[in-house]
């Protein structure tokens, strides 16, 4: 197997909007206002859980997709809990899928997430490895068991 060549290094620019707001974003491109307060926008630390979530939905609509069962609903809620002292950071989170699609079965359905989580997220893969992930799926209302993160593989 040949190896890519290395993606060229991200770069984000923040502008402060005043108070705890900042809009972040690709230099030239779109951006994202995140609220230091909650009040106006999201947290960072929600954004981060946004960035989690859609980075591994982004990857269970793919591999599915490869597998022609096509992804046709996916919502996915997270929790995330925080140690108490600082810098506070997450101990745990749960990802809540909800996938729906003619044709996709469970066993598929469940693979495609645990890629998504352990191995190609790339989100996870930034984040604490002793931060502890579970997930659950419900596919096409049927809802599942939680599943505890196995070992991650995040070979470079």
């Amino acid at each position: 197997m040949t190896e890519s060549p290395p993606k060229p290094p991200s770069r984000i620019h923040v502008t402060w909007a005043g108070d705890h707001r900042f809009d972040a974003g690709r230099p030239g491109g779109p951006t994202l206002r995140v609220d230091g307060d909650g009040k106006t926008a999201q947290s960072p630390v929600d954004a981060l859980l946004s960035a989690l979530a859609t980075c591994s939905a982004a990857d269970v609509v793919d591999i599915l997709g490869k597998r022609r069962t096509p992804v046709e609903r996916l919502e996915i809620d997270v929790v995330g809990e925080r140690v108490s002292t600082a810098p506070r950071r997450f101990r745990h989170v749960l990802l809540e899928f909800r996938v729906d699609g003619a044709g996709i079965e469970r066993p598929h359905a469940e693979r495609a997430v645990e890629l998504a989580v352990t191995k190609y997220c790339s989100v996870r893969a930034s984040l604490a490895p002793d931060l502890a992930i579970e997930w659950t799926l419900t596919l096409n209302g049927e809802p599942g068991a939680v599943i505890a993160e196995a070992a991650a593989d995040y070979s470079v």
